[in-house]
């Protein structure tokens, strides 16, 4: 293979780091970038090494402030630049830039990850070694003075190397696992001799914060399809800002690939999309990658902890964090196990005590195989090859995988890097406070040496991860769909089979937002096969579950309530929708916050025999009226009036014009999700659709319209900045142009070669 050092070696001696350009005919680094309109990316380029090239010059003119950015968090360097006391966006509980910096600077292991690089393929080392050199390369061409303004001149903006790459990809690889807990990781610490433990009868574990990373996805097939060809919906929920947001891209690379789609900061090829005969989405799964142990600590020694009867010292990790100049740098001590990093969660029993200690072992720490497993997807003719791609690598590291092919078939494949802990493994290893918090967490005993599934092998698989045929993963010729809910239903009229419960909880509950996507999608398919208009308006319904299924006694309970007319009134005449047009959706919403937790809220509970259509059956109580009545409350105060139209209270601003956004809150049971914050004078969207994808087959190629939500560039004084928002809110969509032709005719400027 490949030795990415090597590779790296030569690069070191390019333009990229400020030499004379000479290009040579056998450069590995070449590329042509084309951009059509909405100044989608389109990389052609004969080596993988040009493929990542490419890719990485085009992202950067693109975003290249918040790509540097993400670069100096990744490094541990927020504190030195930012300062101590600025915030990041880590994870999903966020973190100030101290604790950010600690954790990267523990969690980064670069000798074992430089080691993983070499054991990928060929053609991952290439589009690594790649897209350092384009990155550098616009650096190269594009001096930090002359940068938009957020990053004009920062002096943290500056090449990288491949070592920035590995830290960048592990942090990819972490998002829906280790980093949901950064802070309990950075902050974990022996405890002090005064300090008493806590009550392990009470032992919790914290909810993900709301909203978490989600997304719907539907795969149709040759059975509910008007062509009998397949047919796809992505709907990916991302954040709207931060290098987690989806960036549009066609790539053209050796051996006939050819893929048009989107990926994150940092990713060489497109993640998310479509090639001629298949399409794909993801959505991030309810499997958990991580566990938690519980050490027993040897009373001698707090940093200690008894395995098989013996005490086992744990390993320190000393880090240093560079602060401004003029101040000393903080430095730590932080501790790791066998059973993986200690891990504490403030105002909870899970801390580091007297007796007891717990530690994450993950998953996906150090998994490498990703870029490797979407390459392959691209290269795939049908979902059997996409699932194949998927299995034997195990690279998919926390989400779904729905596709559909031109022969008419659709898969949904929950199938990711997962622990190896089936059934039997969880009741083994468990600890008499593994039930407590069953529903969190998978919490094991961390005192015997036969617990710890990374040592578990298993033929054909990689070691201490669950095997793909463990996991679930079915091809329909009607459809599968999901919204981010446990396995166990990925199409309403056929549940799957029992598997391990750290693939999700089973026959349980579902969320409203899943609910509301198998009822839009039977009504549909009952009206009609489906089909690029349908699909369409299916994405984009904007129907609230909640309203339909609380409205009418609701409104019956209003009756004769004089403080309550206007409000019941607003209700009464609302369309049941966060279209940008709604009355009355602000009020309801509002109003749903309040009571969506209450444990009194239906009359019929859970039917696992119906879990479409129940809990059902809304309690119209006083005390609901009472909610109601502060959600008046609370929006007179804010001075804004009860029927505002969405559109004038969810917004997006363009400098200082604002783009009305439809959609609204997962927790209602709104398919098409956008999840959002106060502003002056309203809300405006943070996390939510995103890419949006239809994707059907001609004979031809494939058929795709989408629209990026947030648009193409982070940079607010681009002309491209806003331009697909403003699609967006009129529920307008884009053919994405994938053959020669299309691209020629939706050209915008002359297509730029860069090579060196």
């Amino acid at each position: 293979m490949r030795n990415l050092a090597t590779g790296l070696g030569a690069l070191l001696a390019s333009t990229a780091l400020g030499t004379a350009a000479i290009a040579q005919d056998d450069s590995p680094f070449k590329a042509d970038i084309t951009r059509t309109t909405h100044n989608i990316a389109h990389i052609e380029a004969d080596t993988w090494e040009g493929v990542g090239y490419g890719v990485a010059y085009a992202y950067a003119q693109d975003n290249i402030c918040m790509i540097a950015e993400e670069f100096v968090s990744v490094r541990g360097e927020r504190s030195l630049y930012f300062g101590p006391d600025g915030k990041n966006e880590l994870g999903l509980r966020g973190a100030d830039n101290v604790t950010s910096d600690i954790f990267f600077r523990s969690q980064i292991n670069l000798p074992s990850l430089r080691a993983g690089a070499e054991e990928t393929s060929e053609a991952t080392q290439a589009l690594m070694v790649g897209y350092v050199a384009g990155y550098n390369r616009y650096l190269f061409d594009n001096p930090v003075s002359t940068l938009p303004s957020e990053c004009r001149d920062a002096e943290w903006v500056r090449p990288i190397t491949s070592d920035d790459m590995l830290r960048l990809t592990e942090k990819t690889m972490l998002l829906a696992s280790s980093l949901a807990l950064a802070g309990g990781i950075a902050e974990a610490q022996p405890p002090s001799g005064s300090k008493e433990s806590a009550n392990l009868e009470t032992l919790t574990f914290p909810a993900p914060p709301e909203p978490n990373y989600g997304s719907n996805g539907w795969a149709f097939g040759s059975d509910a399809t008007a062509d009998g060809k397949g047919l796809l919906i992505g709907n990916p929920h991302f954040p709207w800002e931060g290098p987690a947001r989806f960036w549009q891209m066609h790539v053209r690379g050796p051996d006939g690939y050819d893929v048009m789609g989107v990926g994150l900061a940092g990713t060489p090829l497109p993640t998310l999309g479509f090639n001629k005969d298949v399409a794909w989405t993801h959505t991030v799964t309810r499997a958990r990658h991580f566990t938690v142990y519980m050490l027993s600590l040897d009373p001698k020694d707090p940093t200690s902890y008894m395995v098989d009867g013996k005490s086992v010292p744990m390993e320190e990790i000393t880090v240093s964090v560079p602060m401004p100049e003029g101040e000393e740098p903080v430095e730590k001590t932080l501790y790791t196990t066998q059973f993986g990093r200690i891990v504490t969660v403030d105002d909870t029993p899970l801390q580091w005590q007297s007796q007891f200690a717990f530690a994450l072992k993950d998953a996906n720490s150090g998994n490498q195989r990703g870029i490797g497993t979407w390459l392959e997807m691209g290269r795939a003719s049908n979902v059997g090859e996409v699932e194949t791609a998927i299995s034997e690598t195990l690279g998919i590291p926390w989400v779904n995988t729905i596709a559909a092919d031109r022969q008419g078939n659709a898969l949904h494949a929950d199938i990711t890097a997962v622990p190896n802990v089936s059934a039997d493994f969880t009741e083994s290893c468990g600890t008499p406070f593994s039930g407590i918090v069953a529903d969190r967490v998978t919490l094991l005993d961390g005192t015997r040496s036969e617990c710890d599934w990374g040592k578990i092998a298993n033929e054909g698989s990689i070691p201490g991860l669950l095997p793909a045929s463990d996991q679930a993963s079915r091809t329909r010729t009607d459809y599968v769909t999901n919204s981010n809910d446990s396995y166990w239903l990925s199409h309403a009229g056929e549940p799957y089979r029992e598997l391990s419960p750290i693939l999700g909880a089973y026959k349980t509950q579902l969320s409203l937002r899943s609910r509301s996507n198998y009822t839009e999608t039977e009504a549909t398919l009952a009206q009609a096969e489906m089909d690029q208009a349908r699909a369409k308006e299916l994405v984009f319904g904007n129907k609230v579950l909640a309203a339909d299924l609380v409205m009418e006694p609701l409104l019956a309970a209003c009756e004769g309530s004089n403080s309550l007319a206007e409000a019941c009134d607003v209700l009464s005449k609302w369309d049941r929708r966060v279209e940008t047009t709604s009355q009355g959706a602000l009020l309801f919403l509002a109003f749903w916050s309040k009571v969506r937790g209450r444990k009194d809220l239906w009359d019929v509970p859970f039917d696992v025999d119906n879990p479409v259509t129940t809990p059902s059956g809304f309690n119209a109580s006083e005390a609901m009226l009472e909610a109601l009545g502060e959600a008046v409350s609370e929006l007179s105060g804010k001075g804004i009036p009860l029927a505002a139209p969405w559109g004038q209270v969810l917004t997006r601003a363009d400098g200082e014009d604002k783009i009305a956004i439809h959609g609204g809150t997962g927790l209602a049971g709104i398919l098409n999700m956008q999840e959002s914050q106060s502003v002056e004078g309203g809300l405006t969207p943070v996390h939510g659709s995103s890419y949006i994808q239809i994707v059907s087959f001609d004979d031809d190629g494939p058929v795709a319209d989408a629209i990026l939500s947030y648009s193409q560039s982070t940079n607010p004084a681009s002309p491209f900045y806003a331009d697909q928002t403003r699609l967006y809110s009129e529920k307008k969509w884009h053919r994405m142009p994938f053959s020669d032709e299309e691209i020629e005719a939706a050209r915008i400027g002359d297509t730029v070669t860069i090579s060196e």
